[in-house]
């Protein structure tokens, strides 16, 4: 679905440069925001279609943000994927339990990133 817009959330700046590459190679609108508080406002006001979330950010972690986003009217159901260096076995159901849809480990594999965008957009 590209031409959809998504928010990056990642606090790294490599990270956030390929990963922003990658949507924009792939045919999407992307912005970026490097920590909780910031996110959450750039959510509120651009409205993404889906927000990639780092889980390790300045000023408010990835949870936070998540939990922010659901008790707003207008971004409660923006669809959320989550990209974390985290140990999986103890991070990914935390995640999809706050809401994430989908949940992928750092260093971002292309193709699952993409998969898991299209299939967040598809259900959203």
């Amino acid at each position: 679905m590209p031409g959809k817009l998504i928010l990056v959330v990642e606090d790294e700046a490599v990270q956030l440069a390929l990963v922003a590459k990658l949507l924009k190679n792939a045919g999407y609108e992307v912005i970026e925001a490097r920590d909780g508080i910031v996110a959450v406002s750039v959510a509120r006001k651009e409205n993404p279609d889906l927000v990639l979330l780092d889980l390790g950010l300045p000023e408010g972690d990835g949870f936070a943000v998540m939990e922010r986003l659901q008790l707003l009217p207008t971004t409660a159901k923006i669809p959320v994927v989550v990209l974390s260096s985290r140990d999986a076995a103890n991070t990914e159901a935390s995640a999809k339990q706050a809401g994430a849809r989908a949940y992928l480990e750092k260093p971002v594999d292309k193709g699952k990133l993409l998969k898991a965008v299209s299939e967040a957009l598809g259900n959203s």
